[in-house]
């Protein structure tokens, strides 16, 4: 998490205050504390918490849970986006339904494990920093629509994986060096390039991009370099080759790491010397274009097996920036998401304005493995797909992909069963008698398995 979660504690039993204090103060977490349903009305009105865990039983009556039950509903009605873990040491599965029903993210009985109450905790703060995030957005794309798609995007990035990036960024781009940007594919290297381009001094010249590795041997000194009338058979008139074009600006060298040995050669030379000539002339041009270049592949371990030249290496990477994947950058989800959907949103004419409660938990469950591209084409299927004013689980459809994605035989026993809770509580929109019934478990043997995996 980016900062320290702020909660909240309810019980009026002091031994257990301080043993949840201890216990989560060493966990990271800044800790207030309350003793009565009152008393945390009035933190929550005076603070903004994280998560609030409350005790269901307080002096008036400490078996039923109506008091924290009656405090639930107050908290709802106050902020509807406050996470609440309801607790009790008389539990029973109605109780711990009745709690969800009003609103509780999960419910836990004492004594409590702790490794569970913590990852109970830290799920809850996770969804509702998210949460809050995709209502502040909501509110924004409401200003920001328009009637055509905004351009490309500037890097939404809050996460701490992404500021290493963002200061390389801001340190290396007004420079002239080479920069090679690796990553998974989709995770947004061609944005980064940009990013590097537009701080520069060079931001008012072009910004070049060719997929390096895309060009045949046949055309690749034609594509970087061009050619003159009648170098070959096809060549009927002078062509300006990418050099030429990214003159004064920017050359962005996609899918680097598949360029041919010949060919490595080749741009070798123009970056050591600077020279180069179109195919079919003699004359020594000079470039001017500043290199950045792209690959999800390793680079370092092409160099050791011969594939690629080190010499060419040392030339592309003069700065590495490596992306993190975005199941690496989950705070980041939540802005991303709410990005694309404003543009896709006006680009189909459509009047949705966020994401319902698990959506954003499919959004920030699903492993991603084509990163932020696979959450680009989500979303706008899902804009594509919505029949209300927010996108909802159905309309994101992720649980297919994420299952092909994650095979069973990859997978432990525990992250199957995990896998299979989620799937029969999507199906059942989060009902959790009939999720038991169609399981084969009652609802006290399900909720156990619920907690077990912090579903």
């Amino acid at each position: 998490m980016s900062e320290a979660p702020r909660i909240l504690i309810a019980d009026d039993q002091p031994d257990v205050v301080e043993a949840l204090r201890l216990l989560l103060k060493n966990e990271g977490f800044v800790i207030d504390t309350a003793s009565s349903p009152a008393a945390v009305y009035r933190a929550v009105g005076a603070q903004q918490f994280d998560v609030v865990l409350i005790d269901l039983n307080y002096a008036r009556d400490t078996t039923s849970g109506a008091e924290g039950l009656d405090l639930l509903d107050q908290l709802r009605s106050y902020d509807d986006l406050l996470p609440v873990v309801a607790m009790t040491a008389w539990g029973t599965v109605d109780l711990a339904v009745d709690a969800m029903r009003r609103g509780a993210r999960d419910f836990v009985q004492k004594p409590w494990e702790n490794a569970r109450l913590l990852a109970t905790l830290r799920s809850a703060v996770e969804l509702g920093r998210a949460l809050r995030q995709s209502r502040r957005l909501e509110a924004e794309n409401r200003l920001l629509r328009s009637d055509g798609v905004p351009g490309a995007p500037a890097i939404i990035a809050n996460s701490p994986a992404m500021r290493p990036v963002l200061e390389l960024i801001e340190r290396v781009g007004p420079s002239d060096a080479t920069v090679l940007i690796t990553g998974e594919n989709g995770t947004g290297k061609g944005i980064v390039a940009q990013a590097l381009h537009a701080v520069s001094r060079r931001a008012k010249s072009s910004f070049v991009a060719v997929n390096i590795g895309g060009l045949s041997e046949t055309l690749f000194e034609s594509e970087l370099f061009g050619h003159v009338k009648g170098a070959f058979t096809d060549a009927r008139t002078d062509r300006a080759g990418r050099f030429d074009l990214a003159n004064g600006g920017t050359l962005f060298l996609d899918e680097i790491a598949n360029i041919k040995p010949a060919q490595q050669a080749k741009l070798l030379r123009v970056l050591e010397t600077g020279e180069y000539e179109a195919v079919g002339s003699s004359t020594t041009r000079k470039a001017d274009a500043r290199i950045l270049s792209a690959t999800n592949a390793d680079l370092n371990e092409e160099v050791e097996v011969g594939i690629f030249r080190q010499d060419l290496f040392f030339r592309l990477r003069t700065i590495e920036i490596h992306l993190p994947p975005l199941r690496e950058r989950r705070e980041d989800i939540p802005p991303l998401a709410g990005h694309f959907l404003s543009a896709y949103a006006a680009r189909y004419r459509k009047q949705i304005v966020g994401f319902d409660e698990l959506a954003m938990r499919e959004l920030l469950a699903h492993p991603w493995p084509g990163n932020i591209r696979e959450l680009d084409h989500a979303i706008e299927r899902a804009v594509l797909m919505s029949i209300g004013n927010r996108i909802t689980a159905t309309d994101l459809g992720l649980r297919a992909g994420s299952e092909r994605a994650q095979r069973l035989d990859d997978m432990t026993l525990e992250e199957v069963e995990a896998l299979l809770i989620r799937k029969a509580l999507a199906r059942y929109d989060g009902n959790v008698s009939r999720a038991a019934e169609a399981l084969g478990l009652s609802r006290s043997a399900l909720y156990r398995r619920m907690q077990r995996h912090a579903v």
